[in-house]
Parts: C-alpha cells; structure tokens; sequence
C-alpha cells in the first residue's frame, strides 16, 4: 500500500529498454477542438458541460468493462494499445535473460496464460495460507502482519517510508490508518439501503474467497464473521475523510519507545524486527488515536478471529492473480457492485496493468523512447514559466493577502522543481526475480522489491530526484514535501497538450493543467508547507483566516451540488483539489492574456473566439459517461469533483467565461458576483 503526500491532477490509478534517441512515431494531427464533441442543442448558459461535451457524450457510450470512461481514459486505452504492441515486440527478437525487458515480456505472458492459472487454482497461496493457520500467539500474529505488510498488503494499519513533513530533506517511518477491504469506514457504519446492499455482497464475497480454497460451510461463515467484526470495529477508530486532510493533525512524530506505550495492538518489537527495523529510533505515527484506539479494540479479538482477517487480507490481494473462479469473484465485488461495471477487462489489459506496477519505469522508458518527442518536453518548459510568471502576478495583485505573506508565497512559487516527461535517471530492477512458477509469487516478490526499495530509505536523506508516477501514465501531481510538480510524458498528448492546437485551446487544457498542479501548492492543504517542503505555518493569522474564508465559500457552493438521487457532493472533502482547478484556470487564462500583449487579437476559428476556445479546450477533457454505483464510489473515496462539476461548478466563478460566451442573470450557469469567489 502506498502512501505519499501527494495531488494528483486526475482520480488516483495509474496505467509503463531502448535509447531515448530513437526516431519517434509520426502523429496524425487532431483537430484542436472536436466539433462533433459539441452538442449545439444546448445553451452554453444552461448547461455548458453538456454544450462543450455533450456529443463527445453521446459518441463514447459506457463499454461494458466500464465504470466511468472519459476523454483522459480515452487517452489511458490508447496508451495501452501502444505499450501492448512494444511488449508484444519483444518477442521478435532474443532478451538478455535477467534482464528488464526479459521480465517484461515474461511476466506479461504470464497473466495471459489462463491454462496454468486455472491449473494451478489456490496452489500459489496454500503455503501462506498455512503459515497463517498455525498462529498461535500474540507474537506469531505479530510477525505475520509484518510479513503482509511486506508483500504489499495492509492489514490493521499500513507503514510508508517518505520525507519527514516537518524535516522535508530526510525519510522516517510513516504509519497509516489502513486495514477496511471496503476502503472507506461510511461502509462498514452508515445504515443506509446502499450500505447494506454492499455490506450483504461483501459478506457474499468473502464466504466465496473461503469456500474455494475448500473451507467448509462453518469455517468460511467463521471467517466472514471475523472479518466483518475486525474491520467494523477498524472503522470505528479510523479518522474520516475530512480530518485525515488536516496536516498537521495528521503530523505525529515520536519517539519509538514514546510510540510503544500508546498500546500493545501488536508486539512492537517483533513487529519491527520482522520488518528490517529493529533499530528504529522514531517515526510518525500520522493517525495517532487510531493507534491508541487498536490496542483497546484488539484486546476483545480471538488469535483465531484475527488469524481469519489475515488469511482474507491475503486472498484478497491474491485473488486477481489466481484462477478465474478467484478473479471474477473478486470482479464481481469490487467491479459490479461496487463500481457498476459489467465485465471484467480483457485478460491482456489486466496482464499489462501488473507490468505497469512492477516494471514501471523500465516500460516507461520503452514507451518515451517510441512516443515522446523532445519537443513536447521544450515546449512544455516554456508553458511552465508563463504560467509561473501569472501566478507570481495574480499573488502579487491579491487584495486579501499581506505583503509579508506575497513575499513568502513568492519565495514557494520561485522554488517550485519542475518535471516534464521522464526521469533523468532509470531505475534499476536487477534486483527483481520473475521466475516461472506463478503469476501471484512474481506479483508477490514484485511488492516485496517494492517495499524493500521504501525500507532504504529510512533516516536517508530524500531522493528528490525520483519521481512518483512513470513517463507511461495520464496524470500530473504536485508533491508538496519536494515542492515538485511533474508532468509525466503521456498526458502530454491531445486533448491536454496538442502541437498543432491554437494558443487559446492549449492553455486551456495542459495550461490548466499546469495551473492546477502549481496552486496545490496554495490550497488547503499545500498552503501549509513551506518553499523547502517542510510543514510550517509560514502565514499571518489575518491572512491565514480570509484564506480560509474564502474557501468555506467553495466548500459551501459544491455542497449544494446533488450528484445522483438525493447524494450531495462533499466540498470539504473535495476542497484541495476544487481549489486547484479554480486557480488552475484563473492562472492559465492570465498567462494566455498575457501570452497575446502586442498582437493581434486571435481571428475565430470554427466560429468561436480565442475566449472561447480557452474554456472549450478545458472543457474538453472533462467530458465522460460514468455509471450510478461510481458516482456513489467515488464521491465517498476521491477527492476530485466529478468530471461534470469540474466544467459547471468550477466556470461559475471566473468573470471571463460570462464575458466569453454572453452568461446573463437568469441562465442556470450564472452565479451572481458578490457570490462568486477568488481566492488565487
């Protein structure tokens, strides 16, 4: 389980040997905006996201293995195609055994392969699930969780290795609230029909897990009361959504012996001995009354109730990697019910999505090599600064804010570390063994090197060199320990970053983009840390309070935004990232302006204004078909607004979307402007 400090531009999942100097694919152009994606029947002053997105919409219906597609999946599945044909390449031609392309290609085979994987059924966890049976002490318990935890999974709680918050240029030991198989504690408390309805399917899959390893009827009923017992209780103690986005209540750095007399959930020592730490001096135990909360609740726990939940925690993670009776069971909760979904993904995009986790940066450099050209990288560089330079002006033109706040915020903004495309530096995987013996045992070790790979780090100093998504994924992130914000080289296609697109439609897709990334460090949570990455109140009491005024503006204003049937939308929850978006394109809209002094104004194209293009090429990447059970998902679990209110909710605030496309008091987008807010 990984955790960081971390914004992302999109919802959280990621999609991937040769030398960066090979010639790259020649791109057939793509028209920088779409007409056909445009549905004209709708008024850009009633609906502006059906306008700009409603016949992208219509032309894109939910394919069945589907939850939510939209233009940025859209991107994601064409990506896949293209990595699935380098993969596939390899086989033309003899691999260096050990080598990274070598494991590639076999451990992407190895997913394809359905007859060993039904041959060998629950085989690949027998062992584990044996060693589990035999516990017998607190102790025994003790040491096994560890080993979990170092084959990836969470039970109870999960340990990260990352950049002391309050110390930003050294790693220490980070301990999170983790350990629910539903993902978020609403589930296991809220006694809604939707709830229940979930609760019932989960007790349903966990009795299957059991049943097919050959429990008996009574020992798989055992195991999903244990389960249900254990993981309830676990969410009782869990911090919500909304307070685990309070830095510094989340920040708890102590001593170890100080961390052992909060309680004895586990035994400590073994614990971390079992983990390679044995000598550990601190570390951060982030939820600290969780921790508290575990020991008391645990000490009402059987061995042989907590020996079930671990014995779940492994087939859970398991399960997709084993035969197809454990998959599509595993499919059938978490891809149905949960998510709507109708069938699960072909065997070859699943296969690539476990290359794309264990090999990541070995695929990426595969894929930057045939797909990335330097040129994106240098025009991308010139984007940043111009959007540097807005945000340094819109700081400086803020009304609200001090100058002794300007000058520090200045100081944040001019030490932002920028990245674009890929790393300098490859990581190396020789370290990491595929071998021919199962799917699950590679994607086992696979997290094993992994966490190996986090333990390293511990009291070093950080490597803020690396980066946290490969070159081959749709996203950008800002990571406010490192003051980064990077761009990897696959959202650098259209519609975010298009060559051939007009001035106007590029700032207002990868412009935005930009613009996002760079106000996570002003929002809620990234205001709070400081140029060097450190946790640090560097605002006055004044300023920090109209910040915070104005926020509760835009807390307020998506509250109001009903999702699905009678579920609203959680602004607290969603803040950050609403934040970013706002910014994002208040930001990339004045690095535009200022991008035309001296010239002509833009002629339209298509019929639309340069204005105009600047909201339809945000809009644009926004548009996607999405079911009711993700709505319901997802606005419990995902700090960005739905794709819809990320155009609507996001376009009712800024003055130049009402000029741009005549919005007028009484058309539904319209928000009156002592209503509106600025906040960057």
């Amino acid at each position: 389980m990984k955790k960081r400090k971390m914004f992302p531009f999109l919802a959280a999942g990621m999609v991937a040997l040769a030398s960066c100097n090979a010639p790259q694919k020649e791109v057939a152009k793509i028209a920088a905006i779409d007409l056909a994606n445009l549905d004209t029947t709708v008024a850009a002053g009633t609906d502006f996201y059906e306008y700009a997105c409603g016949g992208w919409i219509k032309n894109n219906p939910l394919k069945p293995e589907y939850a939510r597609f939209g233009t940025f999946d859209q991107l994601r599945e064409n990506n896949e195609n293209q990595l699935r044909t380098l993969i596939e390449e390899l086989k033309a031609a003899p691999q260096e055994a050990g080598g990274a392309a070598q494991k590639i290609s076999a451990l992407y085979a190895m997913g394809l392969d359905s007859t060993k994987l039904n041959e060998d059924r629950a085989t690949p966890v027998k062992e584990e699930l044996a060693a589990i049976q035999s516990l017998a002490t607190k102790a025994d318990v003790s040491k096994m969780v560890a080993t979990l935890h170092k084959e990836g999974m969470a039970p109870f709680f999960a340990l990260f290795v990352g950049a002391d918050e309050k110390n930003s240029d050294m790693n220490i030991v980070q301990l999170y609230q983790a350990g629910i198989g539903m993902g978020d504690r609403d589930y296991y408390l809220m006694e809604d029909e939707g709830s229940e309805r979930i609760r019932k399917a989960y007790r349903t899959y966990i009795d299957r897990l059991f049943t097919l390893t050959g429990a008996s009827p009574e020992q798989a009923q055992a195991a999903v009361d244990a389960v249900m017992k254990i993981e309830k209780g676990i969410a009782e103690i869990s911090y919500s959504r909304e307070d685990l986005r309070d830095s510094q209540k989340n920040y708890n750095k102590m001593p170890y012996e100080e961390f052992k007399k909060l309680g004895e959930a586990l035994n400590w020592d073994i614990y971390f001995e079992t983990m390679g730490l044995d000598s550990l001096k601190e570390l951060d135990a982030k939820q600290v009354e969780f921790y508290k909360g575990l020991d008391k609740f645990l000490k009402d726990i059987t061995v042989d109730e907590q020996k079930y939940y671990l014995e779940f925690n492994l087939l859970n993670a398991a399960a997709p990697y084993l035969s197809d009776d454990f998959a599509d069971a595993e499919f059938e909760f978490y891809g149905k019910t949960m998510s709507g979904k109708q069938e699960q993904q072909p065997r070859w995009k699943r296969s690539l999505s476990v290359v794309n986790r264990a090999l990541g940066e070995a695929v990426g450099e595969m894929y930057v090599a045939k797909y990335f050209p330097a040129s994106s990288k240098e025009k991308m560089l010139t984007l940043v600064g111009n959007l540097q330079t807005a945000l340094g002006e819109r700081i400086d033109g803020l009304q609200w804010m001090s100058d002794t706040t300007k000058a520090k915020a200045r100081e944040k903004l001019a030490a932002f570390t920028v990245k674009i495309g890929y790393p300098d530096k490859w990581r190396d995987y020789s370290g990491l063994e595929i071998k021919n013996d199962s799917y699950w045992a590679n994607v086992r070790r696979s997290n094993i090197f992994d966490m190996e790979y986090q333990l390293a780090d511990v009291d070093k100093p950080v490597d803020k060199s690396r980066w946290y998504m490969s070159p081959q994924t749709v996203n950008a992130y800002y990571n406010p320990t490192t003051n980064e914000i990077c761009f990897p080289a696959a959202i650098l296609q259209p519609p975010f970053f298009n060559p051939e697109a007009d001035d106007a439609v590029n700032y207002g897709a990868i412009g935005v983009v930009i613009g996002h990334e760079m106000t996570h460090g002003f929002d809620d949570q990234g205001r709070n840390y400081d140029k060097d990455g450190n946790l640090v109140d560097w605002w006055t009491a004044e300023d920090a309070e109209r910040f915070t005024e104005r926020a509760e503006i835009l807390v307020k204003q998506y509250d109001q935004i009903v999702v699905v049937d009678t579920l609203h939308a959680n602004g607290r929850f969603t803040l950050g990232e609403n934040i970013a978006d706002h910014g994002g394109l208040l930001i990339a809209h004045q690095a535009y302006q200022n991008s035309l002094k001296g010239k002509e104004t833009p002629a339209p194209i298509d019929g639309f204004t340069n204005e105009q293009r600047f909201f339809l090429g945000y809009a644009t990447l926004w548009g996607q078909n999405i079911r009711p059970e993700e709505i319901r998902r997802l606005t419990k679990i995902d700090p960005h607004s739905l794709g819809k209110w990320r155009v609507n909710a996001a376009l009712r605030n800024i003055d130049a979307f009402y000029d741009a496309f005549g919005i007028k008091e009484g058309d539904p987008m319209y928000l009156a402007p002592e209503d509106r807010v600025v906040i960057w």
